[in-house]
C-alpha cells in the first residue's frame, strides 16, 4: 500500500504543475508588447488610430493594460487599465467611451472586457492570439462616445 500512496502522491503533483504551466502558458500567449497593424485591422465607423502600441499583462486573475500612440486626427492617445477577473468594475482612462470595465474569461485562451460609462454597457473587447503567437485579434463591439455601432477589428503584431 505504501507505493499506492507514492503513486497518489505523484500523479497530485503533477497535475498540479501542468495546471501551473498551463495557466501560465495563457498569460504569455496575451502578455507582451504588441504594435498596430492598421493595413490588416477594420474600424468602423473609423478612422483607424495611426499608430497605437499596448503593453498587456494577463495571468489569470489580472489582465493589465497600457497603450500609446496617436489619432487619426494626430492627437495622442494613451489609455491605461487594471482589472480583475473577477466580474467588479475597475477604471479605465484614456476610451472616451468607456470609464470602467470589468474583465472575464469566455474560454481558456480568450479574455473579454466589458466596458461602461457612466454605468451603462458601451462595448466589449474579446482578443485572441494566433496559434503562432505573432498576431492578436481584438474585436471591439457596442457604441462610441457618439452612440455610433462600433464594429471594428484590431490586428496587433507582437514585438
Amino acid at each position: 500500500m505504501p507505493g499506492k500512496r507514492i503513486s497518489i502522491v505523484v500523479i497530485t503533483t503533477l497535475i498540479t504543475a501542468l495546471a501551473i504551466f498551463a495557466s501560465t502558458a495563457i498569460a504569455q500567449e496575451q502578455s507582451g508588447t504588441w504594435k498596430l497593424n492598421p493595413a490588416r485591422s477594420k474600424f468602423s465607423p473609423g478612422p483607424a488610430p495611426k499608430d497605437l502600441v499596448e503593453i498587456i499583462a494577463v495571468d489569470k486573475s489580472t489582465y493589465k493594460g497600457e497603450g500609446n500612440g496617436t489619432a487619426a486626427d494626430g492627437t495622442p492617445i494613451h489609455l491605461e487599465f487594471n482589472a480583475k477577473f473577477d466580474g467588479k468594475d475597475y477604471p479605465i482612462t484614456g476610451i472616451p467611451s468607456a470609464d470602467m470595465q470589468s474583465a472575464k474569461w469566455i474560454d481558456a485562451h480568450t479574455p473579454q472586457l466589458i466596458q461602461k460609462k457612466n454605468g451603462k454597457l458601451t462595448t466589449t473587447v474579446t482578443c485572441k492570439v494566433s496559434p503562432d503567437g505573432k498576431t492578436r485579434t481584438c474585436i471591439i463591439e457596442g457604441k462610441d462616445d457618439h452612440g455610433r455601432n462600433v464594429n471594428d477589428v484590431a490586428i496587433f503584431d507582437r514585438q
